[in-house]
């Protein structure tokens, strides 16, 4: 515990160092709530809860939406964010295999394209999908997957919205910062971009002078989450924890996340039971406490 204290200090001092005026200046971001981090209340009363302890920002999920819409339409779902003030920030549409070449990928893309005309009809500006994959890659498939993303961007474009590529700490493709900006420019499309998400960054094999490679305009989302103090070999997708409660630098993060031009919402995306099981309304109380001073809300 002490060893990984002492890491974070020597982190935060690192990026103090590092600042420019710009990024000392405090982070332009909203708070937003995505969905998973309280699954177990469903679609409606995750939603019902967070906007009555004064969330105004959301990020819904399409496993919550699909159980809610067996027995409700898609107006219904709009209906409950609009009757709560919900702005909709991004969708996890929870489809996989966009990015990676892969057999299955114009399935996958049909689902996209079902994902997208549900997620624009909410409001979403943006959807993303998450490089999850345990396959192996070869050079030639990265050189591949530049005109896959383009087909994804275009169906995204189709219904007026954009779509994200979130880097994956674990992933064989996409794990890194690096990796997804290089192919985000190698694709060079208007409607794709990357999802940051404080976790994968920390956790993973990207390094902290990764954020300097950052141009304004490439990250379209972010997700903030903070990291055990412990053995990351432990860690795994699930294992993060509210921000502020772990050992990630996620101030000094977020500053230079700002200050190379990201100044949207970011969305608190948890998944241990203690989080999803949690009364909404308390659960975003409490995150909205713990999350102000990292934003400066």
């Amino acid at each position: 515990m002490i060893l990984m204290l002492c890491r974070r200090a020597t982190i935060e001092s690192l990026f103090a160092m590092a600042a420019s005026p710009a990024s000392a200046s405090a982070p332009s971001m909203t708070l937003s709530m995505h969905q998973f981090t309280s699954a177990g209340a469903g679609y409606q009363k995750s939603l019902e809860g967070w906007a009555k302890a004064g969330i105004k920002q959301v990020e819904p999920a399409a496993q919550q939406l699909d159980n809610f819409l067996k027995q409700h339409s898609l107006a219904d779902a709009k209906r409950i964010l609009t009757d709560n003030g919900l702005t909709v920030v991004s969708g996890a549409i929870g489809t996989m295999g966009l990015w990676e070449p892969n057999p299955n990928f114009n399935r996958n893309l049909d689902e996209f394209k079902r994902r997208c005309e549900q997620f624009a009809f909410l409001g979403a500006p943006v959807v993303y999908s998450p490089g999850v994959t345990a396959a192996r890659f070869t050079l030639d498939d990265y050189k591949a997957s530049p005109a896959q993303i383009r087909k994804v961007a275009d169906t995204a474009a189709q219904f007026k919205i954009k779509v994200c590529a979130e880097f994956v700490r674990s992933s064989t493709f996409m794990a890194s910062l690096p990796t997804a900006l290089q192919l985000h420019r190698a694709a060079a499309h208007p409607s794709f971009g990357i999802l940051f998400d404080t976790y994968h960054f920390f956790s993973g094999p990207s390094k902290i002078e990764d954020l300097e490679m950052i141009r304004p305009g490439e990250i379209l989302h972010a997700h903030i989450n903070d990291t055990p103090a412990i053995p990351r070999e432990l860690l795994d997708l699930q294992s993060r924890l509210a921000p502020g409660d772990g050992i990630a630098p996620l101030k000094s993060i977020l500053s230079k996340l700002a200050s190379k031009g990201y100044q949207g919402p970011i969305s608190v995306e948890l998944f241990l039971p203690m989080y999803q099981q949690a009364d909404p309304f308390t659960l975003a109380t409490e995150l909205m406490h713990k999350t102000k001073p990292i934003l400066d809300l």
